[in-house]
């Protein structure tokens, strides 16, 4: 065979092998292992395995539909929707409880229209965004009962908010089963919720960062059996809290205070809610990188096993970590970068009972994973007000069956997720310790 057949054989089996030609190529002697095709071997990050097309949108889960059932439904508010909901948590699949801001009118959305007094090309509303925000505005969710008065509030009750339905209780089918309402006028701002998963009672807390308050009821509801901090009385001394957000506990009872929104502490508790001790100075953002400096103290959980406190330091962009007695351990950034990003940042902190990290970060609308030492795992999440997009993740709760539900500030809205049949488990949240009850 000449030179010149040598190269233009060579130069079509090139041709060939770059498109993958296989049965022509048999005819040239080269055996089909040979042939490297990468579409055989993927690299997959996938939350199911082999799953043909798609993107992972929610992840390794699926929105549950029609979950809650309007607000509208109850007899009364037919013309009213859900506030700005800022807790979430699931005693179990059957018992959901939903904490929020008052409610809010319920509205169709508005066809968008110019607004040239704010200036030239803009109109309202912007075209596939979400037209209101709950939690945020000079006419969004009611600032506490109606008799306090509206503050800096530019609404009207009864026209663009109103303070009823606090604290609801929703069944596996989200219908509302409890309404609290003998507790509207105790609230100002609700926070946060929780059962203390170590607590046979099951006692329920929530964190009201306006009253600078945090209250503890029976399950029932028909109790209020604590009050931690004096209500309406901001400070920082040991029965004064400024503007708390949210709670951990370890299995001895002890109880962390994160310390908060004009506080930049952490304080330590016993299990009967007795004083011990608290740590943490007022750093400078949005860049402060000092052990124990904190601004906006917005995140905290902890490791049942070793006793570790993990704190999100939230306009500095990141999670400190300590021992249970405020010992500086370790520090990692969430990734954003200094300004606005960090001023929304990470809203919630979380760790599950497999002792896993996982975190709701309002500015990239992600659910986050990391493991103890702050090595990034997996993130899923997309911004926007349809079903399965996130804005403003504030607190989110794994019921038994794996269940998710994302209470989300900005939104106005909770949501509920189920695991997608063959999803990777090392993908879904993590359910909770539950050591006292089941």
């Amino acid at each position: 065979m000449s030179t010149i057949e040598n190269v233009a054989r060579r130069g079509v089996l090139k041709c060939m092998l770059s498109a993958g030609a296989v049965v022509p190529a048999l005819a040239f002697g080269i055996k089909p292992s040979t042939i490297q095709d990468p579409a055989r071997t993927p690299v997959s990050f996938a939350a199911v395995a082999g799953e043909k097309g798609g993107q992972d949108v929610y992840g390794p889960y699926e929105v549950v539909e029609d979950w809650p059932k309007p607000l509208s439904q109850l007899p009364g508010h037919e013309h009213w929707t859900w506030g700005c909901i800022d807790g979430v948590f699931a005693e179990s699949p059957n018992r959901v409880f939903i904490f929020q801001r008052g409610e809010l009118p319920l509205l169709t959305r508005p066809v968008s229209t110019p607004i040239p007094e704010f200036g030239p090309s803009l109109s309202f509303p912007i075209n596939s965004l979400p037209f209101r925000n709950a939690g945020q505005g000079p006419v969004s969710s009611a600032p506490g009962p109606e008799s306090e008065g509206v503050g800096n509030w530019k609404g009207k009750y009864g026209v663009d908010g109103r303070w009823e339905n606090c604290l609801l209780v929703l069944d596996a089918e989200g219908n509302v089963v409890e309404a609290w309402t003998q507790w509207d006028k105790l609230f100002k701002r609700p926070h946060a919720i929780y059962i203390n998963p170590y607590d046979p009672e099951k006692s329920v807390w929530v964190v009201d960062d306006a009253r600078s308050a945090i209250f503890k009821f029976s399950n029932d509801g028909k109790n209020l059996l604590q009050t931690i901090g004096t209500p309406n009385e901001p400070g920082d001394d040991e029965t004064h809290y400024g503007r708390p957000t949210f709670l951990a506990w370890l299995p001895d009872g002890t109880m962390f205070v994160a310390d908060g929104y004009t506080n930049t502490r952490v304080v330590k508790l016993d299990k009967d809610g007795k004083y011990l001790m608290e740590w943490g100075k007022k750093g400078t953002p949005p860049n402060d990188k000092r052990p124990g400096y904190f601004n906006t103290v917005h995140g905290i959980a902890v490791d049942p096993i070793t006793r570790y406190v993990y704190v999100t330091d939230r306009q500095n962009g990141r999670a400190q970590v300590f021992d249970e007695n405020g010992h500086f351990l370790d520090q990692w950034s969430y990734g954003l970068p200094p300004g606005h990003g960090r001023t929304q940042g990470v809203y919630y902190l979380y760790m599950s009972g497999d002792r896993y990290l996982w975190a709701a970060d309002a500015t990239t609308s992600k659910i986050l994973k990391y493991d103890r030492d702050g090595h990034f795992l997996y993130s899923w999440g997309s911004f926007g007000s349809w079903p399965g997009a996130f804005w403003g993740v504030h607190q989110f709760s794994v019921d038994q069956d794996g269940n998710l539900y994302v209470a989300e500030v900005e939104n106005g809205r909770v949501q509920k997720f189920r695991p997608r049949k063959g999803a990777n488990p090392e993908l879904l949240v993590g359910q909770p310790v539950r050591a006292a009850w089941k």
